[in-house]
């Protein structure tokens, strides 16, 4: 009896698609020959997130799987081998290297490469695109000779470029774009404006309408030369202007092509050859090139299912999507750009905070069919499952994007009445049925659980937090108790361990561990015991270095290029001339790089680790104390001249801002706490936008709670008015007391309030109301901190052993990190960045 012949699948291109072709091809059936030819020297790697290259991830931590899975899935895998040729008669393909691979079915994922416009110039050195780890690699080398670079395209893909030059420290970087706006395909006129100011409050210069007609310099680029006869001086250029699909081999081998470019496909992603199948960034559907990952996995979906005789076809894609760039919220969803007639739009804008959002709803009201999120896009999931499975509009559709004002909006409330069809991660396909029904037959109840269940999350991520809604919105209607631990060393909310270590008169981690642990502990429960501990009794961190990080254990915070910083207290932003005087020695004595901070403190940066406790010696000596810039604690307490000064003040806002920041200096809490005195309603010291603020009225102050600045900017909001110093400082201990003893770990005051049940109306029970109870406890705990603080600097100065920790080399103790280096920075000395 003959042999059974076994198909051979031959996939051109071992990119992010090429990829996920094989991983669906072979979870369907293992009745194929799999052989897959790759142009790069490396196997499939994750482009979505290639700009974490350079924040410190390796080529290898982008790898979409090993070599060794190739192996294990019997594929025969060709790197750095290109097919040159396709013949379509003989049903083969043709490599670089000589090789002849017949095949039975052909896929192209030849995915694209970066458009380089025809601008004279543009083979100088100097000039590069943005598109694969080698160019990253060549970038990253160039980038550490230039001063000024600059992005040709305000795209994603420009944006991501951005970032990268700042974060590889070049210190001059512009945006040119074309178009009169930053993402003019994704987001509106309105949104643009907002994400180019909150980007250049960020340090990226925004050059708009500009077309570029040369590149000047002799062999390498020195500026741009543009339309309008200006010109911008620059060392280097990275081009990202689009994307070009790799439609060469296909062209050769007489398929059809679109007149612009790629690979003509039907539903099905069948070419103009049935045996042959295009996906991904080459193929051309509908008249449409889809420029992200997640379509691209719908059409690896596509022909799996055709080669083992399923029914999927490809009939387009939500190009709907949410992201990061360089730490600001954008999201586009549904159509962004519909108008009226056709649509009546709902816009929210606040400029001080950065946050743009607008909703377009059907004349009618009863449908969202689309909108555009800046600066906040935590909304994105659920509105974009409003928009895709036409669910009707609540009566005040404005909630969608304001929430449900007075706190009866519950969090993940609403997941559960989506349709089972609806599609929660794109990427993957991955339905809200599919994850529910996990959660039931599966007991599947963690985000990384779902992941290696169904892959639910592991694509572009941005489904995540409505995974983890609907495992937990799950789990609670069937009763389940959705109890939040620590981890998985200790069975207990952190509020729990913080009352039982309480209880139990516990003073380190090792003994937290033994009585209500398990287990060695981790790099989540170690930080988080830490400041329950310091939260409790205000003893010294230092003492338990090894339950803090780095920033804990040496009392500074690390920066790049392996230096420290040292940020000594300034309460309320008064120093004398002497002490200035002191700083100003210091920083020369032990060439540091000084700058003022946002907080009105003066940070000192490059020192060696074994430098600090002398540096902070010289520091006490003249009145300093630590500044605990590195600690989860009070950083600072900002002030106006108040009515001392200005002309307008009501009250002295800074004696106030220095006696509440000696009150709470050093006080440990599950995040950082910032705070403003403002002598009048103009708010010069932006106490609206801190941890808790202080307006001076006419009658006393007004204190303000839970607001923060930072990548989601919130306003605080107003807790009690025309308060006296004394009650003010009351309502202060028992706030800051009930926040210490509540809060999760890392939660900033700002989450805590979003977070609890009945918002504002319920803290202002418990804090002025005391309607727990509990108001002079928290003010005798609050005491017992204050009456406990010490200088952890001065401490650790005067104790020869604390000394001790603070060398590179234990053995060498006065030899200094040998791979620091130093360059000049506008006539200051500063550390080279790694």
């Amino acid at each position: 009896m003959a042999l059974q012949h076994i198909p051979t699948v031959v996939v051109i291109g071992n990119g992010m698609v090429g990829y996920k072709f094989c991983e669906k091809l072979l979870a369907k059936s293992t009745h194929f020959n799999l052989v897959v030819f790759g142009e790069e020297p490396r196997v499939a790697y994750d482009r979505v997130h290639l700009s974490e290259y350079f924040g410190g991830k390796t080529a290898d931590d982008l790898l979409m799987a090993p070599k060794q899975w190739y192996l294990d899935n019997h594929i025969a895998l060709h790197l750095g081998d290109p097919v040159l040729e396709i013949d379509r008669a003989s049903q083969t393909v043709h490599s670089r290297s000589g090789l002849v691979q017949p095949y039975d079915y052909l896929v192209l994922a030849t995915g694209s490469s970066a458009f380089v416009p025809d601008i004279p110039g543009v083979e100088k050195a100097g000039v590069m695109v943005y598109r694969t780890i080698e160019d990253l690699e060549e970038i990253k080398a160039y980038a550490a000779t230039a001063r000024c670079g600059a992005v040709l395209g305000g795209g994603l893909l420009g944006l991501e470029a951005a970032k990268a030059l700042l974060d590889l420290g070049v210190q001059e970087t512009h945006v040119v774009e074309f178009a009169p706006r930053l993402m003019p395909r994704q987001i509106d006129t309105a949104g643009s404006a907002m994400l180019q100011s909150k980007l250049e409050a960020l340090g990226l210069q925004i050059h708009l309408s500009k077309a570029t007609a040369s590149i000047g310099g002799e062999g390498k680029i020195d500026a741009l030369h543009f339309g309008d006869g200006s010109v911008l001086d620059v060392d280097m250029l990275v081009i990202s202007a689009g994307i070009r699909p790799r439609d060469e081999l296909a062209k050769l081998a007489g398929l059809e092509v679109g007149l612009r470019g790629g690979i003509v496909v039907n539903n099905e992603m069948e070419t103009s050859d049935a045996r042959i199948f295009a996906i991904g960034e080459c193929a051309l559907h509908a008249g449409m090139i889809y420029g992200l990952v997640a379509p691209g996995y719908d059409m690896a979906e596509v022909v799996a299912s055709r080669l083992t005789q399923g029914a999927r076809a490809f009939t387009g894609y939500d190009m709907s999507s949410k992201l990061k760039l360089i730490g600001v919220d954008v999201a586009s969803f549904g159509d962004p750009f519909v108008a009226e007639p056709h649509s009546r739009a709902i816009v929210f804008e606040d400029a001080h905070s950065g946050v743009y959002k607008r909703i377009n709803i059907s004349p009618d009201g009863k449908y969202l069919l689309g909108g555009v999120l800046i600066g906040d896009a935590e909304a994105y999931n659920m509105l974009l499952q409003t928009v895709n499975n036409r669910i009707v509009l609540p009566p005040h559709p404005e909630d969608l994007i304001l929430g449900a004002r007075g706190g009866e909006a519950e969090e993940g409330a609403g997941v559960l009445s989506l349709p089972d069809e609806a599609l929660v991660c794109s990427c993957e396909a991955i339905t809200k049925g599919a994850i529910c029904t996990a959660v039931t037959n599966e007991h599947v109840t963690t985000v990384d659980a779902m992941k290696k269940c169904n892959k639910a999350g592991t694509g572009c991520g941005g489904c995540v937090p409505m995974i983890k809604d609907l495992i937990n919105s799950t789990l609670t209607a069937q009763g389940a108790y959705i109890k939040n631990v620590l981890c998985e060393h200790f069975d207990y909310s952190r509020q729990e361990l913080f009352d039982l270590l309480k209880i139990n008169d516990i003073r380190s981690y090792d003994a937290a561990l033994d009585h209500f642990g398990q287990g060695d502990g981790c790099e989540t429960c170690k930080p988080a015991v830490g400041s329950i501990l310091s939260g409790l009794w205000n003893d010294l961190i230092v003492k338990q270095p090894v339950i803090q990080d780095t920033n804990d254990r040496y009392l500074a915070n690390i920066q790049k290029g392996g230096s420290y910083s040292v940020v000594p207290r300034i309460a309320g932003g008064e120093v004398s001339p002497e002490q200035l005087m002191v700083i100003g020695r210091v920083a020369h004595k032990y060439g540091l790089y000084t700058k003022i901070t946002g907080g009105q403190r003066i940070d000192m940066f490059g020192a060696h680790v074994s430098d600090l406790p002398d540096i902070w010696e010289e520091l006490i000596n003249a009145g300093f104390e630590s500044g605990h810039a590195y600690g989860k604690s009070l950083r600072t307490v900002k002030s106006c001249v108040g009515s001392t000064w200005c002309r307008f003040g009501l009250h002295d806002s800074v004696s106030f801002a220095i006696e509440i920041e000696n009150r709470y200096k050093g006080i440990r809490s599950p995040h950082k706490i910032k705070s403003g005195v403002s002598g009048c309603v103009r708010e010069c010291a932006e106490a609206q936008a801190k941890d808790f603020g202080i307006i001076a009225t006419e009658k006393g102050w007004n204190l303000y709670v839970c607001g923060n600045g930072g990548s989601k900017p919130q306003h605080a909001q107003l807790l009690a008015t025309d308060l006296d110093n004394e009650t003010c400082i009351k309502y202060l201990d028992r706030f800051l007391m009930f926040y210490i003893k509540t809060a999760d770990p890392l939660m900033r005051t700002a989450t805590w309030l979003n977070k609890m049940d009945g918002g504002l109306a319920y803290l202002k029970n418990v804090v002025v109301n005391d309607s727990l109870g509990i108001a002079a406890d928290l003010e005798a705990e609050m005491a017992l901190l204050i009456q406990n603080y010490h200088c952890e600097w001065k401490e650790v100065v005067e104790n020869p052993e604390l000394r001790k920790q603070f060398t590179h080399f234990v053995n060498a103790p006065k030899v200094k990190d040998p791979t620091m280096e130093f360059e000049i920075m506008r006539g200051q000395k500063k550390v080279k960045t790694w």
